[in-house]
This record gives C-alpha cells, sequence and structure tokens, in this order.
C-alpha cells in the first residue's frame, strides 16, 4: 500500500459504528476492507473513526460529539474525504457535508466510484452509469448545493460532473434510456449465449480479489486482466477450454462483496446471468483471507439471491502459498509458512468436509493443478453425459500437453 504522503492519493479518514447487530470485532474485518476499498479507489487511509452506538443516529449516522471530533481532525490534517462503511440516507449526506464540511463518501459511494474507474468496455459503462445516476437521484438536491465545490477525485466521476446542473425528469429519462440499452444489450448476449451451442458453461464465482482471473489465465492459458485490487475484473470474460478431450466454457465473472450496493446488483444483471445459466459453479475462496468464511457466506448469499444456490458446484480455496501459520502461543517456535501445512493435512480440515467436491490450489503458482483440473473434467463429464446420453464417443482424461484454449 502506498504511503500516506504519496500526492497522488486522496487523504481520507474511516468511519463506522459498533451497535447491537454489529460487533466491534466484525466492524474491524469491514473497516480492513474498506481502507482497501479507499486505496483501490485512490486513497490513503490517514485514521479511523469509531463509534458505539445501539443504532446509527437519523440525522448524522454518527453522534454530534464524534461529528465535531472528526470535524476537528480532519481541518487539522487537511484530511479531504471522509469514508462511512455504510450507505448514508441523502439526509444524513446532507447534514454530514454541513457538519464536518469536506467531502463525505459512504460504502456504495466508493464501491460505484471504483467501477466507473474499471469499467473498460461500453457495456459495462453503461452498467456502472445506471448505478450511478440510480444511487444520485435522490441526492440530487445534495450535489446540487456543493457543486461550487467540487473538483473531481473519489467519488466525483460520472454522471456527477456533467449532468449535475439537470433536473430529477432529465435524471429519470436518463435511467429510463440506460435501462433500454441495457435491454437491448441483454438480448444480444442471451442470443450469444444460445450461439454457444449445448456446450458445457463453467462459471467462477467468488469474493473479490480471490484470484478467480488468474486461475482463468491458468485454465484457459489466455491474459485476462488480474491485479492485486479489488474489482479488477468487470467484464465478463468467456474461453472455451479443452481438459483431456473434453471441451467446455469458462467464464470469469465480476466478484462479490459484503454490502454489495443493490444498485449493482440490478445494472450488472446480465453479469450475473452467466452465473445463472451456468451448468457449473467453481466457488473460489482466498484460504490466506482471515474472513473467508464470510466470504464465503456472502458469496452463498448472492448465489441464493441470484437463484443459482442448487447448482453443481467445486469449492476451490486459493492461495495456500500465501497462508500463514498462526502460532498457538508466543512458546510456539515454528515458522510462519505455509509448510506448516501440507496438501494431506488441507484435506484433514473441515473444509474438505463439504457437501461439494473440494480442492486446495494456488492458481498463481499452479500448485496441485492435477487434482483440480481431473475434478472439472469428472463434474463437467456428468453434465455432458446427462446432456448426450447416447454419445458414442469415449472420453479419456489424456495430460496436459493435450489441452487447448480458444477465446470467444
Amino acid at each position: 500500500m502506498l504511503e500516506k504522503n504519496d500526492h497522488q492519493y486522496e487523504k481520507a479518514v474511516l468511519v463506522g459504528l459498533i451497535t447491537q447487530n454489529q460487533s466491534e470485532e466484525k466492524l474491524t474485518e469491514y473497516l480492513d476492507e474498506l481502507e482497501f476499498l479507499a486505496y483501490t479507489a485512490g486513497a490513503s487511509v490517514d485514521k479511523r473513526f469509531t463509534q458505539r452506538l445501539t443504532k446509527p443516529d437519523s440525522k448524522t449516522f454518527i453522534g454530534s460529539g464524534k461529528a465535531q471530533e472528526i470535524r476537528d481532525y480532519v481541518k487539522e490534517n487537511e484530511i479531504g474525504t471522509v469514508i462511512f462503511d455504510d450507505e448514508l440516507s441523502p439526509s444524513q449526506l446532507k447534514n454530514l457535508e454541513k457538519e464536518i464540511e469536506v467531502k463525505i463518501l459512504d460504502r456504495t459511494n466508493l464501491i460505484l466510484d471504483i467501477f466507473a474507474q474499471r469499467a473498460q468496455t461500453s457495456y459495462a459503462r453503461t452498467q456502472v452509469e445506471l448505478a450511478q445516476y440510480e444511487y444520485l437521484l435522490p441526492r440530487l438536491t445534495r450535489m446540487w448545493t456543493h457543486l461550487e465545490r467540487q473538483q473531481g477525485g473519489i467519488g466525483m466521476r460520472g454522471p456527477g460532473e456533467t449532468e449535475i446542473e439537470t433536473d430529477r425528469r432529465i435524471i429519470r429519462d436518463r435511467i429510463s434510456l440506460l435501462k433500454d440499452k441495457l435491454k437491448t444489450i441483454d438480448r444480444q448476449m442471451a442470443t450469444q449465449r444460445n450461439n454457444r451451442g449445448k456446450m458445457v458453461r463453467v462459471a467462477l464465482v467468488g469474493y473479490t480479489n480471490v484470484g478467480k482471473s488468474t486461475l482463468m489465465n491458468a485454465l484457459s492459458k489466455s491474459d485476462v486482466f488480474a491485479e492485486d485490487k479489488l474489482f479488477a475484473t468487470l467484464d465478463t470474460t468467456v474461453r472455451k477450454v479443452v481438459i483431456g478431450n473434453l471441451p467446455f466454457l469458462l467464464t470469469d465473472t465480476v466478484g462479490f462483496i459484503r454490502k454489495l450496493p443493490t444498485q449493482l446488483v440490478e445494472s450488472f444483471k446480465s453479469t450475473l446471468d452467466e452465473v445463472r445459466e451456468a451448468d457449473l459453479l467453481i466457488h473460489v475462496v482466498d484460504i490466506s483471507h482471515e474472513s473467508f468464511e464470510d466470504h464465503i457466506n456472502s458469496v452463498n448469499q448472492t448465489l441464493m439471491e441470484i437463484e443459482a444456490h442448487q447448482k453443481p458446484l467445486i469449492m476451490v480455496f486459493n492461495k495456500i502459498d500465501a497462508f500463514a501459520y498462526e502460532k498457538k502461543s508466543d512458546d510456539d517456535l515454528s515458522p510462519e509458512t505455509r509448510k506448516n501445512i501440507s496438501l494431506e493435512e488441507w484435506m484433514k480440515t473441515w473444509m474438505s468436509k463439504s457437501k461439494y467436491p473440494t480442492v486446495f490450489i494456488s492458481a498463481l503458482k499452479k500448485e496441485n493443478f492435477p487434482e483440480l483440473k481431473k475434478m472439472i473434467y469428472d463434474e463437467v463429464l456428468k453434465i455432458h453425459i446427462s446432456r448426450f446420453p447416447y454419445n458414442d464417443f469415449l472420453f479419456q482424461y489424456f495430460d496436459e500437453e493435450e489441452e487447448s484454449t480458444e477465446e470467444l
């Protein structure tokens, strides 16, 4: 992570609440993730502010004393942005900006901003723009009020700059236009999916930054963009892959995240359709992340919301090369390296007791790839045989040298 004095990064502080529904430990996890989100967007976090409340204040989310404390700190340290871990209501945003007198962002706005930076294709940009406008519409008064102070930066990309002087009617017209545009593209993408024939479809799913794109590159021998930042991949990528002599389509999809903005779920409907229509899901998990169990639950929840939770699935625990052994006490002198846990030991853990086929790998170093490929081969073959029960072709598993890939 870049130094806080890096002039290219905005100085920001984070704010979160400990409530009856969110423990201090859980808040720390969320703020760790929020800091990574801020870093991905282009901010350097200077300090974290937390407060214990029964529930968020309806006017300013935090208490008046805490708001004054944050105001004093940002003035003394020339902080330009305050980022809240939860989505703020339009009135809370307005009151906080009036109270603290700097740019206020919430988690939703921050994620939207990252998506705006990452969107490369016209389709992805249209999806992000729709989500931005739907977020902006109820907050239009707040944006108008501070038009003279807007100088760009995090949370200010996209429609907030070019359409801010327009009224709500024009914003609604724009939303309607974008929805119609997405419907047209959705139909085109549905046709593309249908044109792929009866080939088995496999989709990579998982939390953001777990290594899906790296795994995609390793399996398909392609060059999908991968980076150690959140939401490095927004656009769906499909490759034809052959393992042994069995071809299938492999799809890399956008990563999920806790507290995913509802605007993005709706605008990225077609991207999620790739998951809905897949025959087999490969759920990739970053086992080196301390909150990987929460990540699994978040992905499972999203799969349930899009009605894809009953599909055949393979659990792939990735990044075993980055896993650090946790010492049980100060007297434990064993080194903190992954060498403390062998593949045989991994298979004895509770994770391997999943109802789904499970494998432990390193996508970056291609560790334990033969077992992964054989597992994918077996699952794809089951689907293929059920689809073509009278196919006389004898499938056999060949060596890696026999494999090939093709871009679609």
